[in-house]
């Protein structure tokens, strides 16, 4: 080869590596990951006091008030979208929210699909009766026809006590935990399994139509639920929740909601 050839072959070697080199630029950038503007919520939109609509059809609550807050510091809009409850991991995997925040219980079962932040609250399943009601203990329930939320922690903790929960004559789901207290409170039921955040919230409202029994049916933790994978959103928003419990905020808005602080 002589010295015009070998001139030749390096200078189309140099322009097939820029080449190259400028093809490549493009996957680079492409595989960079979105910058988030904006947060979808799903939400049981009758699920007071944690998400509920008030007399002006406005969406209220203790979950909305943090979820408006941590969305503030992490610097993104925020929209809540209420949703069927009972099919809350397929509107979260299908992208059409893209986290779940509405008193969501942690367990080992969700996981296997959603990802948690930390717990933000410690809460307990009650037993809400009639408040002339003969049922003072679990073990009162036996033969008595039991309601909860379809698609609830309080289903999962009530099967999980298997002896009790065998002794039921009947264990009734209904769309939302409303529509089984106002059951019970007319008689058709003879006891509501609930979130203590909510159970509480209507006794309070009425203490002469309901009780608690002091047996619940275990201790669970809540935490915002986000799509498997989402680590970007998971850290910002594990941030944000530990930055308003150590300022305070996360305990100014519990107790504006519920008369003391309830966070974890």
């Amino acid at each position: 080869m002589n010295k015009r050839s070998a001139l030749i072959a390096l200078s189309l070697t140099a322009l097939l590596v820029a080449c190259g080199k400028q093809e490549a630029a493009p996957s680079a950038m492409s595989a960079a990951p979105a910058a988030i503007s904006k947060i979808v919520v799903g939400l049981d939109d009758n699920f007071p006091p944690m998400g509920f609509r008030d007399e002006k059809n406005e969406l209220v609550g203790f979950d909305i008030d943090m979820a408006r807050e941590a969305a503030k510091r992490i610097g993104v809009e925020v929209d809540f979208k209420p949703i069927d409850w009972s099919a809350k991991e397929a509107e979260l995997a299908g992208k059409r929210v893209d986290v779940l925040w509405n008193g969501l219980t942690i367990t080992e079962e969700r996981k296997k699909n959603i990802d948690f932040t930390a717990p933000y609250m410690e809460n307990h399943q009650i037993v809400v009766v009639g408040g002339a009601s003969d049922v003072k203990t679990k073990a009162d329930l036996a033969g008595k026809v039991v309601g909860a939320q379809e698609g609830s922690s309080a289903v999962d903790a009530v099967k999980k006590d298997a002896a009790v929960f065998q002794s039921f004559k009947e264990l009734k789901t209904f769309g939302d935990n409303v529509t089984a207290l106002m059951d019970l409170a007319t008689g058709r039921l003879d006891a509501v399994v609930v979130d203590e955040v909510v159970g509480r919230y209507y006794v309070a409202k009425k203490p002469q139509d309901y009780a608690v029994l002091d047996d619940h049916f275990g201790t669970e933790d809540y935490g915002v639920g986000v799509r498997q994978g989402d680590t970007d959103l998971l850290t910002r928003l594990d941030k944000a929740l530990a930055d308003m419990k150590q300022d305070g905020t996360a305990a100014t808005i519990a107790t504006q909601w519920f008369g003391k602080d309830i966070t974890k």
